[in-house]
This record gives structure tokens, sequence and C-alpha cells, in this order.
């Protein structure tokens, strides 16, 4: 075999072993909260415990009114701080951050995790902006 026909198997191992990777965070992120949408998050959030995981600098630039910045970074250190028996609603800009923080609650034990589908980004309920000095 020449160095191509090698280099090309190796290539196709990667990508083939990338795929597998992605399919199997797919289905641990899909497994670890439910994805809600903007109506039943605000439905049901004065009932639960609200969590935006972005960082502080997004947080205080604009959140939905109600939620506690414990950003995705810190979540591992700073879960203990959230109750194993209520509901917790997580979002981020996105949902990216949310799905990440969310398997790092079920390692821990946490149970009915829930992330707002559109994130942040979709938001259109009420929202506090920490005024600048």
């Amino acid at each position: 075999m020449d160095g191509w026909t090698i280099f090309t198997i190796i290539l196709w191992i990667g990508i083939i072993g990338w795929g597998i990777w992605e399919l199997i965070q797919y289905f641990r992120r899909k497994n670890a909260a439910t994805i809600v949408s903007k109506e039943e998050f605000k439905e049901n959030m004065r009932k639960a415990q609200v969590v935006d995981v972005r960082g502080k600098d997004e947080f205080d630039a604009g959140h939905i009114l109600g939620a506690r910045n414990l950003p995705y970074l810190q979540m591992k250190q700073r879960a203990n701080e959230l109750r194993k028996d209520q509901p917790i609603y997580l979002y981020d800009e996105k949902k990216t951050l949310s799905a990440r923080s969310a398997i790092i609650l079920k390692k821990q034990g946490y149970q009915n995790l829930y992330i707002l589908k559109g994130g942040y980004a979709d938001w259109d309920g009420k929202i506090k902006r920490k005024k600048m000095k």
C-alpha cells in the first residue's frame, strides 16, 4: 500500500469514529433533559429553579426574570447549590451549554431537568438587566 491509501484509511477511521462519538453525545444530551417550549417554560418556571448557564457578563447583560446564574464552566463545582427535590429549568443563548449542564447534573443525581427550546435568544417573556454603574 502506498502512503495515500494508508492516509485515506486513517482519515475514514477518524471520520467514522467522530460520527460515532457525536451520535453517543446526542443520545446522552437527549436522555439528560427534556426540551420544553417557551410557553411550557413560562407556565412552570415559578415552581422550579430557573438556571442561566451562560457566563456572568452575558447574564448581567440580560436574563430571564427570576433566573439565577450558574455558569456551565462552574457547574461541576457549584451543582450542590441546586435542590434535588425541585425541577430545574436550564437555558443559555441557544441550548448547547444547557444540554452539557444537564449531563453534568444528571451524573450528580439530579432528576426533572428541562431545557428551554431556542434558549434565551428566542425568549419573549420578562427579562432583567443589571444596571451598569
